[in-house]
């Protein structure tokens, strides 16, 4: 039996469930009816409920104090055994779409595209690597709203490629929609293409076990959770930001409703395991999200000394120090920057050669803001951010899990940590960490 592992980052599984009310989302209600939906638990302290936490105890087994991964893409640092490769050392053939927060350590799996923050290797054809590099560009390129010529081309290809032509008036529909403003439009789009490559990749190599991983939901619900007709909130998005008449936490709903669809219909021998890892609730206040345009410029800008800067999600960003003694002093300088009112616009976590940066400002950025670099005044910041957002969504630690292969469940919570087991059973295989000789047998 092949066993596929679909994550739908975040999702609100009440207001799938509103929206089922509202006669929408029919195959995702028709599992909810048939299967029920167990309650994962994950960590309790807000700060660390983040889904590249969430996702890598999802993946290992581990909670956050077992595995120790904070930050995205930090899983790279770690040689922790992971569900691909746990189940690779067994004789399971694997697979990998989009990850999140997980290390490429497989021997020999059938395919493995890395999500777009983390530094792991590609497993796919020459093609596949650049469009992943491409979407990787893009997604990190997204709020400065810049796109390369070389990305624009590797995205174009992929997609003439991949694309599945029973859903080119839907990829239609979403590309008109970008071009007319609608900025999460484009997410929409990633996550379609992501599940069309999935689905043809399990077709073509007969996996045991692949998992595909999307954040349009995530992306969007942090955005536009207000827009959504089953919010029922006192606040309102301004009309700049987004038309009151637009719901876009029902358009990416009712795209993986489709594609949840399409996967059962083209895989219909699989055992579909649907898995958030947490979800988001709205948000209680009105918190600006801004992400620097050009990071190594800004960074020089203000006499940081450094090698790299790796532009992360949303507001983050790893800064890349000669030594350590630069990086204490990248850290000072950062933690320097504050407003008129001693605010600070950053907050800094110095891991000894590097730091992992967060722009924290979390309200608006007019024409004559004034910050201060160890005290001395500076301006033009509105010149070097771009507006990412306002904040709808915040993050709650309960995920939800629907399993095909299951009978129907009431009222299960499981803890997250205990994923990695369920699917291994699933394959018909033990949840047990594979020994250097099984991993060469692997090979």
């Amino acid at each position: 039996m092949t066993v596929l592992l679909l994550a739908l980052n975040e999702v609100n599984v009440d207001y799938v469930r509103a929206y089922v009310a509202k006669g929408k989302l029919p195959v995702l209600g028709r599992l909810i009816d048939q299967y029920g939906v167990a309650e994962t638990t994950s960590e309790k302290s807000y700060h660390e409920l983040e889904p590249w936490i969430q996702w890598v105890t999802a993946h290992t087994g581990m909670t956050l104090a077992e595995h120790g991964v904070f930050r995205l893409g930090d899983i790279v640092r770690t040689d922790l055994p992971q569900i691909w490769e746990v189940l690779e050392s067994q004789g399971l053939t694997v697979g990998a779409v989009s990850p999140m927060n997980a290390k490429n350590s497989c021997y020999s799996p059938a395919f493995f595209i890395p999500d777009p923050w983390t530094e792991t290797p590609v497993t796919g054809s020459l093609l596949m690597r650049k469009f992943h590099r491409a979407v990787a560009r893009s997604v990190n390129e997204n709020a400065a709203a810049k796109l390369t010529a070389s990305s624009a081309f590797w995205l174009a290809v992929g997609m003439a490629v991949y694309a599945r032509p029973a859903n080119y008036p839907r990829y239609g529909s979403m590309i008109l929609s970008a071009l007319r403003g609608r900025s999460w439009a484009k997410a929409l789009i990633l996550d379609q293409i992501l599940a069309d490559i999935f689905v043809s990749q399990v077709r073509r190599s007969g996996v045991g076990f692949a998992s595909l991983f999307l954040n349009a939901a995530a992306h969007i619900q942090h955005h536009y959770m207000f827009n959504s007709s089953c919010y029922d909130g006192v606040h309102v998005n301004p009309d700049w930001y987004i038309s009151p008449e637009v719901d876009p936490i029902l358009q990416v709903y009712e795209i993986y409703d489709a594609i949840v669809d399409q996967i059962q219909n083209l895989v219909p021998s699989a055992r579909l395991i649907l898995a958030t890892g947490l979800h988001q609730d709205p948000h209680s206040e009105t918190t600006y999200y801004w992400r620097l345009r050009d990071h190594a410029g800004f960074l020089k800008r203000i006499g940081v000394v450094m090698d790299r800067v790796h532009p992360l999600m949303s507001r983050d960003f790893v800064v890349d120090c000669p030594d350590a003694e630069a990086a204490e002093a990248a850290e000072r300088l950062l933690t320097s920057v504050r407003s008129a009112d001693g605010t600070s616009l950053f907050e800094v976590d110095n891991r000894g050669r590097d730091l992992f940066v967060m722009l924290t400002w979390p309200h608006d950025i007019p024409l004559d803001f004034v910050y201060f670099v160890d005290g001395v005044p500076h301006h033009g910041l509105r010149e070097e951010v771009g507006f990412v957002a306002i904040k709808n969504g915040k993050h709650n630690g309960m995920g939800y899990l629907v399993d095909t292969g299951s009978p129907k469940v009431a009222n299960e919570v499981i803890p997250l940590t205990e994923l990695p087991a369920r699917i291994a059973a699933a394959c018909g295989v033990s949840w047990s960490l594979p020994t250097a000789e099984r991993l060469h047998s692997a090979a």
